[in-house]
């Protein structure tokens, strides 16, 4: 009976797995890597190969999308975890502090959307000006004129 050959921890992943194992598309890894989320080598027939740490990253990226982080920002926490080695717990735990503040303001902003929604459909006051859900006591025009509701 023949026996395959063990594979090892240390081998380095094709696109194709990377892709398969994470569900997503090969497009995505991609994407990833051109805006520095993830980093790949090429083989001597100039194909990419991943570390097997990046499937965590990608987990990590996936996670961070869904609850609507900027890819600037994630890229941004990905750079500061250590190269040469998979992250510890200590390292994750760090890096989603740092995301915590982003994320409950998110969630107050939300919280009082649906909580103030109901009367702001019914107000039918059409004005930004005086509408207390999205710029109560016409706040935004201190920023300046133009479209400012969406400035941080």
């Amino acid at each position: 009976m023949k026996q395959n050959k063990p594979t090892g921890i240390a081998r380095e992943l094709s696109v194709g797995e990377v892709a398969e194992r994470c569900g997503v598309p090969v497009s995505t890894l991609h994407f990833y890597e051109s805006k520095g989320l993830i980093a790949s080598s090429r083989n001597r027939g100039n194909q990419r190969r991943y570390p097997r740490a990046v499937l965590r990253r990608v987990a990590v990226i996936k996670v961070a999308q869904s609850t609507g982080l900027p890819l600037a920002t994630i890229r941004n926490a990905l750079a500061s975890l250590p190269d040469g080695r998979v992250p510890t717990v200590k390292d994750w735990a760090r890096l989603s502090a740092a995301w915590r503040a982003d994320l409950d303001g998110r969630i107050a902003t939300l919280t009082r959307l649906r909580d103030q929604l109901s009367g702001c459909i019914g107000c039918g006051c059409l004005s930004l000006k005086t509408c207390p859900l999205r710029n109560p006591g016409d706040k935004a025009s201190e920023r300046g004129p133009g479209a400012r509701l969406f400035d941080r």
